[in-house]
């Protein structure tokens, strides 16, 4: 799971694991400095990187973090798939196409997570859907693209059942009678 600095990457991950405190939520941008590991189950994790982007850090962090991130991307052979999330109001900035970038020489799928969308109306959250889901298309093919807000729960069970599809994992995302997901992440070491 990757994505700006102040993206919305930690409470997305809450909100689709149902956990308030599992991944740190700070005003500050850039406090998800290193990688983080949630193990799913199933031999699965999900892996919390660095944000990148807008955090104030020295230069020769922000540099370090994009050369970890471009290696872990394109050589990681254990990846299923990229999770990128993108402030519904600044999709696609051009550090977004960077990862997109990276990560294409995979060829493994991406989904995105236009993240805040119950900042914008209605009507301005659908044409920011479908005028990233036409980039996407032309940039990268093997993509999907959903509305997403860990406040209003818009779109958290549909990233529940993709994240489960992608990391090929049976069950369902998540019991249709509670909030709890399936194989809840738990941080490990």
């Amino acid at each position: 799971m990757a994505g700006r600095s102040n993206a919305g990457k930690s409470s997305a991950i809450n909100a689709i694991c149902a956990r308030r405190k599992l991944a740190f939520v700070s005003r500050i941008p850039g406090r998800t400095q290193v990688m983080n590991f949630f193990d799913l189950g199933h031999m699965r994790h999900l892996v919390d990187l660095p944000g990148y982007g807008y955090a104030k850090v020295p230069a020769a962090v922000k540099a370090h973090w994009e050369g970890l991130l471009k290696v872990y991307l394109r050589t990681r052979h254990a990846l299923r798939a990229l999770l990128l999330v993108m402030d519904a109001r600044h999709p696609l900035t051009a550090l977004d196409r960077r990862m997109l970038d990276w990560f294409a020489v995979t060829g493994r799928p991406v989904h995105v997570l236009l993240t805040k969308a119950d900042k914008l109306s209605r009507q301005g959250a659908r044409r920011q859907l479908i005028e990233t889901e036409v980039a996407l298309a032309q940039l990268y093919p093997a993509s999907s693209v959903q509305l997403f807000s860990s406040v209003t729960s818009i779109g958290v069970a549909q990233a529940r059942e993709v994240l489960s599809r992608l990391l090929e994992i049976s069950e369902p995302a998540a019991d249709p009678q509670s909030d709890q997901p399936v194989g809840v992440p738990r941080p490990t070491g």
